[in-house]
């Protein structure tokens, strides 16, 4: 376990950092702090022309912070709860948003402030993510079922529905042909979205993984554990890689770099950490977040990357380390760490799982010490669904049944935001029902969700036979041709 590190260390770490520079390696190193949100920051995630960068947050906003020196934030409200997650579209056209309040949003992201709403769980929806086509968004809810959604025709797709308990993170693989999920019921799952099957099942006796997401290539899944552990399966060889024991607590969110040889990770521990996937190894620990960590990611060209926490900050960060070769930051780190020799260096593919510890090998920086006043740049921030009007869609879908769609035109007030049993203009009032009709809605869904299962089990079977019915007269054909030329 990494201790934490005293301001006299730390000093002696800038000592190096400047050695470092003067020999050509940089480290990573904190660029901005972003401040606005009121409660703990959920999820970052930067915008694909790497000039803004949106974030949520459990204090039911999301917000867009721009690059640019003096510009000004946008602050969206409209979520009833705390916001789960957040992403740009591969064009940077829209934002996606998931929330405690069981909807889902998409969001343009000027200062109209015009959403799309999407109902169709019955519980928090954990995660959004976007297919790298823009195309389609998945979902993951603690009903535990997993959904797809078609952006542009707001239409519901699929669900996948074989965790047996809350799903934490569901997200698409690069080519668009795999989902990967995550679920309190301790399993990583791959699915096929052509044929809507889960084939393979990665189990984890030990504890449940709070995030899961592909590598650039597709080829293999990372899960980050509450058990503390990072994890890299192949879902080729459908066998464990790699398995890194870095932090001390639970890790909370991890991303890939474009080049899929740095994997960021960020934990509970209040530190985020950077490991280097080809040498199976920790190359550095950050700190800078007072408290919790809970969500980590890279630009989309890795030059960047940012990370948000429970104190509500945003933190950016210059990666620096993609510019160089990861063996000459090794050899660099070993010289000013100890004179022992590195750990073995693991192939992409070994024979056998690799554990990796926290050994001494990684460099600790606390830009806190480091760098000159980045507390102090606090942008103007532009409440947009409080002062302009929004064009506000509502697509309602029960448990992959596709009810009614409706659009409706809800201008918002100029008020502020009020407590979510209260009621005003432009939202949906609330209806207090009794305990007995609660449990008889809950009870026609779930025989709903029955009712769509089946369906789609035996539409799946048509298909089969129908298949099996084509090939046969196939095979009947081609028999019988033969015949018929001889006669």
């Amino acid at each position: 376990m990494l201790q934490k590190q005293t301001l006299s260390s730390t000093r002696s770490t800038v000592r190096s950092v400047d050695w470092n520079n003067m020999s050509g390696v940089e480290d990573p190193a904190l660029q901005r702090n972003f401040k606005g949100h009121k409660d703990a920051v959920t999820s970052v995630d930067f915008s694909p022309d790497n000039k803004q960068l949106a974030s949520s947050s459990v204090d039911t906003f999301l917000m867009i912070w721009n690059f640019k020196p003096q510009s000004r934030a946008f602050k969206f409200g409209g979520h009833k709860e705390a916001v789960t997650s957040v992403q740009f579209s591969p064009n940077g056209h829209l934002v996606a948003s998931s929330s405690r309040d069981q909807t889902i949003r998409l969001w343009v992201p000027n200062i109209k402030g015009e959403s799309t709403i999407f109902k169709a769980h019955t519980a928090c929806v954990r995660s959004v993510h976007f297919s790298n086509d823009g195309q389609s968004i998945v979902t993951a809810s603690d009903d535990k079922c997993i959904k797809a959604w078609n952006v542009h025709r707001q239409r519901f797709l699929f669900s996948l529905t074989q965790h047996t308990n809350w799903v934490r993170c569901a997200r698409f693989s690069p080519d668009g042909r795999l989902i990967t999920s995550c679920s309190d019921d301790k399993t990583v799952r791959i699915w096929d979205t052509a044929n809507r099957f889960c084939i393979n099942t990665f189990m984890d006796y030990k504890g449940y993984s709070n995030f899961v997401d592909f590598n650039p290539t597709g080829t293999c899944v990372a899960s980050a554990g509450a058990d503390s552990t990072v994890k890299l399966w192949d879902i080729r060889m459908n066998k464990l890689l790699q398995h890194y024991q870095v932090h001390s607590a639970e890790v909370n969110s991890l991303s890939f770099h474009p080049s899929g040889n740095y994997l960021l990770t960020a934990s509970s521990d209040g530190t985020v950490k950077i490991l280097d996937l080809l040498e199976g190894r920790l190359l550095y620990t950050l700190h800078g977040h007072q408290g919790s960590v809970l969500s980590v990611a890279f630009s989309r060209g890795g030059e960047q990357f940012a990370s948000g926490g429970t104190d509500a900050q945003v933190l950016v960060w210059k990666t620096n380390v993609d510019r160089f070769n990861s063996k000459e930051i090794v050899k660099m780190q070993l010289k000013r760490t100890c004179p022992e020799a590195p750990p073995h260096v693991n192939d992409i593919y070994p024979r056998s799982p690799h554990l990796h510890t926290s050994c001494g090998y990684s460099i600790e920086l606390n830009p806190m010490f480091e760098v000159a006043d980045t507390q102090t740049f606090n942008p103007p921030i532009i409440e947009v669904a409080s002062y302009f009007p929004s064009s506000v869609q509502t697509n309602t879908l029960y448990n992959g049944s596709e009810a009614a769609a409706r659009n409706d035109k809800v201008p918002y007030s100029s008020s502020p935001p009020l407590p979510t049993n209260s009621k005003r203009r432009g939202q949906e009032d609330e209806v207090i029902l009794p305990s007995i009709v609660n449990s008889t809605l809950e009870h026609i869904v779930d025989q709903l969700n029955v009712l769509t299962q089946t369906v789609s089990i035996l539409e799946h079977r048509l298909t089969l036979t129908e298949d099996k019915l084509k090939e046969c007269l196939e095979n009947q054909q081609k028999i019988t041709l033969p015949i018929l030329q001889a006669e």
